[in-house]
């Protein structure tokens, strides 16, 4: 990647970030706006280090507490966990095509909302019923908003 192409990228992450709380909390969709904080974290997770990632993914679970103070421990950790996850993903897993992607997003969204879970316990969910029913949901949909959002950057770019 070179110079401009990664400064665009990473304004891209940027956009994202600040699109997943402009959506969430100042035109209050909340659950139903797509997790792009998410995205914006694995999509970047790819292009850095596993360390750097992790940095990341600890920057904006703090960022993401700040805002919905009942999980910030909580959703720092995972989010950092992810991070980590998503930046040694890069060594085992090569190549950026939209399939791989999609699974790619489906299963962090779907960690994340796993490893949440187990985290906090039965604070936030209202079962294990939930992590079969509709985490898969709102993976598929954060995949999905994830996918379209790339393809607009790749499309631009």
């Amino acid at each position: 990647m070179n110079g401009s192409a990664r400064w665009g990228f990473w304004a891209f992450i940027v956009v994202l970030v600040v699109l997943h709380f402009v959506l969430r909390i100042g035109l209050g969709f909340a659950q139903l706006a797509p997790d792009l904080l998410l995205v914006a974290l694995l999509l970047a997770a790819r292009e850095l280090r596993a360390g750097f990632a992790a940095g990341l993914g600890l920057f904006l679970g703090i960022l993401d507490g700040a805002v919905i103070p009942f999980n910030l421990g909580a959703s720092a950790l995972v989010l950092t966990i992810l991070g980590f996850a998503g930046g040694r993903s890069r060594e085992l897993f090569a190549g950026d095509s939209f399939v791989f992607l999609a699974l790619y997003l489906f299963a962090g969204k779907w960690l994340y909302d796993t490893l949440l879970y187990l985290v906090t316990g039965d604070l936030f969910r209202p079962g294990a019923s939930y992590l079969l029913l509709v985490s898969p949901l709102t993976a598929l949909y954060a995949a999905a908003a994830g996918l379209v959002a790339l393809a607009a950057y790749r499309a631009f770019a």
